[in-house]
């Protein structure tokens, strides 16, 4: 992955650039919804919905001037007589767009939705609303110079000059434009589902508009009160050793791989020392396809596949064929893993909101440069996203951002015990928040927990009682990854 797309990364300012938005109701607009279809991003399936586009000024500030459309999909509830209060599903990165993130996961929501419709709001900067992109950022090899990130950088804000001013792209603005969604669209309350980065967008949604949400989940918990970035690397170092020592006490991956911490150590010394030349097939088109695999490609693939526990599964396996000189299998998940990253993420958008709400922050704390240069991470995510914020515009930030929380709308947040991103302690200090709050953990699991074992109808029951009171969980402990592939058959029978 090139280094200018790692360090975006994050799962994710000029304080006083922007006063404190008030908590109004934005005046409901003109929104018409036609039948549509939300297609699977690898086009494995489609979702029947309907869509429209509700046009809003850029700058809030200046409503005669450039106006952006969002692009809005509502996937109507299956009965009749359904409830009135919706669920608004926000996407992490920054960057990623619900209206796809959506398309991947709906299994998940089946349930819900046969009560409640389901809104999805492509974030302003992602998907259909005016996205960002930064294609010469995403091509920028990742042994680039500070130099070429610079010139990358200024490149992509010249191409993006046209159509957006990139400053207006922040939580503290995308927050309004859902207001003036869920204004359009006539609902009174609503429930928010938010993973990852849109749990920071769900609750500061909840800071301004608290009268109308009537229940949020939260899925891979960012607290307001803290700062992406500095922990991430550590993090992702702490999630890596936890898979490969669930593997180490499996019998049948221990007999298959022995010690897979072994393997990669060996494997991140090998490629440290020099990169390897790999010629494999092309996972999507079987093409023949030629690389250099070195250290950032393999902190690329350690870094995603951690993200979900059924990539996870992968690991012990491409490790320990890299370990014999098998570099194979790896460099074929570089090419999976980096392109799927590639295609969900508006870098730009990316940029906009870290550049003003993240790094910012970053010279107020204790960073331990020689314990982030430990781990298979290393420093290249402040750095380069150091270089990167020092040119891109910072926009407009609520200087309550990152204030404490304190709600009676009920919470119900999600962590995985192996996320590389939020762990679970990010989730008990979130919870601090809520009055009336319930945090469970799924032992094994990465980031994000909607796809996990009866995790749907846990959230089911959560939304049609409006409560963590008395809510069954119990079917969670019974929750457990997949099992580690022994072989590219998968796992042992």
């Amino acid at each position: 992955m090139p280094r200018t797309a790692r360090v975006c990364a994050a799962g994710l300012l000029l304080l006083g650039l922007a006063a404190r938005a008030p908590a109004v109701a934005a005046p409901a607009a003109a929104l018409t919804l036609s039948p549509c279809e939300l297609e699977h991003p690898l086009r494995l399936t489609v979702v029947a919905a309907e869509c429209g586009v509700l046009s809003v000024p850029e700058n809030p500030g200046e409503p005669a001037g450039r106006h952006i459309g969002l692009r809005v999909a509502r996937v109507a509830a299956i009965s009749r007589r359904k409830r009135a209060d919706p669920l608004f599903v926000l996407a992490g990165g920054p960057g990623q767009a619900a209206g796809a993130f959506y398309a991947t996961v709906a299994p998940a929501f089946a349930r819900i939705l046969r009560e409640r419709d389901i809104v999805l709001v492509d974030q302003r900067g992602t998907g259909g609303s005016n996205r960002l992109d930064c294609p010469q950022q995403e091509e920028l090899l990742e042994g680039a110079s500070d130099a070429e990130i610079a010139a990358s950088t200024r490149a992509c804000l010249a191409a993006l000059a046209g159509r957006a001013e990139v400053a207006w792209y922040t939580t503290s603005i995308a927050v309004q434009d859902l207001e003036r969604v869920r204004a359009a669209l006539g609902y009174q309350r609503i429930n928010l589902y938010g993973g990852s980065y849109g749990t920071r967008v769900a609750q500061h949604y909840l800071r301004r508009f608290a009268p109308h949400v009537r229940s949020l989940i939260l899925d891979g918990v960012v607290p307001v009160e803290r700062v992406l970035g500095p922990e991430i690397a550590i993090e992702a170092e702490r999630a890596l050793l936890a898979v490969l020592g669930r593997c180490g006490a499996e019998p049948a991956c221990r007999s298959r791989f022995g010690d897979p911490v072994e393997d990669y150590r060996a494997v991140r010394r090998a490629l440290a020392a020099r990169a390897v030349p790999v010629s494999v097939p092309d996972p999507q088109n079987g093409r023949p396809t030629h690389l250099e695999l070195g250290s950032e490609q393999l902190a690329t693939v350690l870094r995603l596949l951690t993200y979900s526990a059924d990539y996870a599964a992968l690991l012990p396996l491409v490790l320990h064929a890299a370990a014999q000189a098998d570099y194979a299998p790896l460099a074929a998940q570089f090419l999976t893993v980096e392109r799927s990253y590639r295609e969900a993420l508006a870098v730009g958008m990316h940029h906009s909101v870290v550049c003003a709400e993240d790094v910012p922050f970053f010279a107020a704390r204790a960073i331990d440069r020689a314990q982030l240069a430990a781990t298979y991470l290393g420093t290249t995510q402040l750095d380069g996203l150091t270089v990167v914020c020092r040119i891109w515009p910072h926009g407009p930030v609520d200087a309550d951002l990152h204030d404490p929380l304190a709600s009676d709308a009920p919470a119900l947040l999600l962590s995985g015990g192996d996320d590389p991103v939020t762990p679970p302690e990010y989730a008990v200090q979130a919870a601090h928040a809520f009055r009336h709050s319930r945090a469970l953990t799924l032992a094994g699991f990465g980031h994000g927990q909607l796809t996990a074992p009866c995790l749907d109808r846990v959230m089911a029951e959560f939304l049609a009682r409006a409560s963590v009171d008395g809510l069954d969980v119990s079917c969670t402990r019974a929750a457990r990854p997949l099992p580690f592939f022994t072989s590219v058959n998968g796992p042992p029978p």
